[in-house]
């Protein structure tokens, strides 16, 4: 077999195996390649980026309840959101300073998984989401429309609830109350 034909013959080993695997190609990056720097261990939370698990209210609680210990930020967000796009970068910075102290945590809802992960990477997240496509846990939470943003202190109560785009101010002072 001469070189063409191995190097065709590699390739398609290798295709087969990342099909076999789970891996989708989105964007020209690996789905699920992109390993998230999470503050928190638990069985429930995702170890990637951008793997985003189906998740439902009841599961969706039993993450949180996860999590108690750790300060959180649940941002409520969707790839075709213009509000959600303009405080994603924001979002980034601050899971930059604080995200081995805070579990940030999105939920992406009424979206589809391709479009979630090209707003995860053109944002550059690190941190996990979740994807709910019926936006069951944004009223769960109380929260009408999105972009929303419910930060939970260390013993897993809700200390400050913000619907709408997050603005640097009051980032940091959610930040600010879930830190003490």
């Amino acid at each position: 077999m001469g070189f063409p034909r191995r190097l065709a013959a590699a390739l398609a080993a290798l295709s087969l195996a990342a099909v076999g695997c789970g891996a989708a190609v989105v964007g020209g990056t690996t789905a699920g390649s992109v390993r998230a720097v999470n503050a928190a261990r638990t069985p429930l939370l995702p170890a990637r980026a951008d793997a985003l698990p189906s998740f439902d209210p009841a599961r969706f609680e039993a993450l949180l309840g996860e999590l108690r210990g750790t300060p959180v930020v649940v941002n409520v967000w969707g790839s075709w959101c213009t509000p959600c796009r303009s405080e994603a970068p924001l979002l980034a910075r601050a899971h930059a300073e604080h995200g081995r102290e805070v579990q940030f945590l999105g939920v992406d809802i009424l979206d589809s998984r391709t479009s979630a992960r090209r707003f995860i990477d053109e944002f550059g997240w690190r941190f996990p989401s979740v994807f709910d496509p019926s936006g069951a846990i944004r009223d769960a939470l109380g929260l009408l429309g999105q972009p929303g943003t419910v930060f939970y202190d260390r013993g897993g109560e809700p200390v400050l609830t913000w619907q709408g785009p997050l603005d640097a101010r009051t980032l940091e002072r959610g930040l600010r109350m879930i830190l003490r």
